[in-house]
């Protein structure tokens, strides 16, 4: 069964957006509802929120494994966990169950964005259509908006979960329709060695980390941020909403100045702008400075992932093993990030000191792909020098 190359991204697009986009972000703008019916702490906000991420760091890691079957199969098996997982958020209010149920979102979220990517972007590719990868990693932008959207329109926390599961096993059915089975020979497992890692990829892995741990702070404590303040409260049900509709459309910006500037040296930059965003909402809380927060780092967030997932596949070959790298360093920045903030907003009020650390993180990820691109530029600049030296001779 064949597809159209535009009917595959929105496939792709949607499933970012049910696995993602709902299934790991959707968390932000139910939290404050949560906290003032269950009268959950900071920290234990924080807890939760890292809960999925130890899942996304735990599915990433499986996602590496060479697994049988299609890789089809398995984004569909994550698709149906991920609604169901959402959906069970609403049947307990034990905090251990809502660790065990964020840890297994996680899981389902990063085994959907790995094996989507690698599914649809192959294709795509293949299909020399790959300007439409914008359209795929535009999902999470969608996602986050529309669940934004139906969440402000609830009023309790029990039915803000089911109507998000509900969201999202509609969309995942729609993946259902629009992805196709996999071709033969597109089998999870592989055959030969694994090949090396490219050039510049372990400062890139590491940059992504510092990523993971810059916008994970901001991303889930805004929206109680808002709550939190009298001045400014009555902009909670559009923050999250203007976030995701900020990250929706920034994916093709960013990978069309990636065309022309390259990847590594876009990424740095999308940092940089990444990390004021952040540092504005570390400086003052007023009703300008969080829109300029919300827009800065949702139109930056799906950015500086696609970059990532596009330096991922750089090198040839397979390219599930280094995503799920790159997912995994990812992860391990978004573990400490909510428990480290919630922690600080407890002690102190604020989270003023936890978004300089995320600031900060961010300039350093930024400083690490922008220094690797000069220093590969000089290698290569050398290495041609030196040819052209040899030709004379």
């Amino acid at each position: 069964m064949n597809k159209s190359p535009l009917s595959l991204a929105i496939g792709g697009m949607l499933a970012m957006a049910a696995g993602l986009g709902i299934g790991r972000f959707v968390y932000t703008p139910i939290l404050p509802a949560m906290v003032d019916a269950l009268g959950l702490s900071n920290s234990q906000a924080g807890l939760i929120a890292s809960a999925n991420f130890v899942g996304y760091l735990l599915g990433a890691l499986l996602a590496a494994v060479r697994l049988p079957g299609s890789r089809r199969s398995w984004l569909m098996v994550a698709l149906a966990v991920n609604a169901a997982g959402l959906a069970a958020m609403a049947l307990t209010t034990s905090l251990a169950a809502f660790l065990l149920m964020r840890l297994i979102g996680g899981i389902a979220s990063a085994v959907t964005l790995i094996f989507a990517s690698a599914l649809v972007l192959d294709r795509l590719a293949a299909a020399g259509r790959g300007s439409l990868s914008a359209v795929h990693f535009a999902g999470v932008g969608t996602g986050i908006a529309v669940s934004a959207a139906l969440v402000a329109t609830l009023h309790d926390w029990r039915t803000m979960w089911l109507a998000s599961g509900a969201l999202a096993l509609a969309a995942g059915l729609a993946v259902l329709l629009l992805v196709p089975p996999d071709h033969a020979g597109s089998q999870v497992k592989a055959t030969g060695p694994r090949q090396p890692l490219p050039r510049g990829f372990l400062p890139l892995a590491l940059a992504y980390g510092l990523f993971g741990f810059g916008y994970i702070i901001t991303a889930t404590f805004i929206v109680a941020m808002v709550r939190g303040s009298r001045e400014i409260a009555g902009l909670e049900p559009y923050i999250w909403v203007m976030f995701g509709l900020s990250a929706a459309p920034s994916v093709a910006l960013w990978t069309g100045l990636a065309a022309r500037w390259g990847i590594r040296r876009t990424f740095a930059i999308v940092a940089f702008i990444e990390a004021t965003g952040v540092a504005v909402s570390a400086l003052w809380l007023t009703s300008a400075s969080v829109i300029v927060t919300s827009v800065l780092v949702g139109g930056t967030l799906m950015g500086l992932t696609a970059l990532g997932v596009m330096g991922a596949r750089e090198g040839g070959g397979d390219p599930r093993g280094r995503i799920a790298l790159m997912t995994a360093a990812f992860s391990a920045g978004q573990i400490v990030g909510p428990s480290f903030a919630g922690y600080f907003y407890d002690l102190t009020g604020s989270l003023s000191a936890p978004s300089w650390a995320a600031a900060g993180a961010l300039v350093v990820a930024g400083f690490l792909t922008f220094f690797r691109t000069a220093s590969i530029s000089l290698a290569h600049e050398s290495a041609r020098a030196n040819r052209s030296r040899s030709g004379r001779a």
